[in-house]
């Protein structure tokens, strides 16, 4: 401190570890700050397609469950709608899953695609209209399962159940899909 007041000069700055000088900081903000960015864009697509490989298998199983829930006279799941509401939400999810997994490995081995924008926005909308239609199912078979709870509880209610709350989990990955979609969407460029 003394030889600055005095007018001493100050040592340059040694060089960092790379070797750049203290003034090339501001070219290892814009680097350190890309890569962060590619890092988080991959995080993001990682995680998009780890929640929609979430949704597939839960998907598939929703739809499996309550497809096998045949258990006498009155205990078939296609007797009551909202059951097979429910099988064909969960076909309708497994498919559109798949097909977006399908893509995504289209992506990663460097094939065609589709373009940038118009990718973005079926990501989203599928997303979005999937999540929907599986609340929507798991919403409607609630209810029944629940008054046929009340008689007895049995085989048919159980798995029933099972199934209802494997929609529920596809539902949960879907939603969080979506906002990731919605998410990338957002901040997509138009210019």
């Amino acid at each position: 401190m003394a030889d600055v007041e005095k007018g001493a000069p100050v040592p340059a700055a040694a060089p960092a570890e790379g070797g750049e000088a203290a003034d090339g900081g501001r070219s290892a903000g814009v680097v350190g700050a890309a890569l962060r960015r590619w890092r988080a864009q991959d995080l993001l697509e990682r995680s998009g397609s780890a929640l929609r490989a979430g949704a597939w298998a839960l998907s598939l199983l929703a739809f499996l469950v309550m497809a096998c829930n045949e258990h006498g006279d009155w205990k078939q799941f296609d007797r009551y709608e909202e059951y097979r509401y429910i099988v064909a939400v969960g076909l309708l999810a497994f498919v559109y899953t798949t097909l977006q997994l399908l893509r995504h490995a289209v992506r990663l081995t460097g094939g065609q695609d589709l373009q940038p924008k118009s990718g973005l926005l079926v990501d989203f909308a599928g997303d979005q209209v999937t999540a929907y239609l599986m609340m929507s199912a798991l919403s409607a078979a609630i209810p029944i399962t629940n008054r046929m709870r009340e008689g007895a509880d049995n085989v048919f209610t159980d798995s029933s159940a099972a199934s209802i709350s494997m929609a529920f989990f596809a539902f949960v990955c879907l939603a969080l899909s979506a906002i990731i979609s919605g998410f990338k969407l957002a901040k997509q460029t138009y210019i």
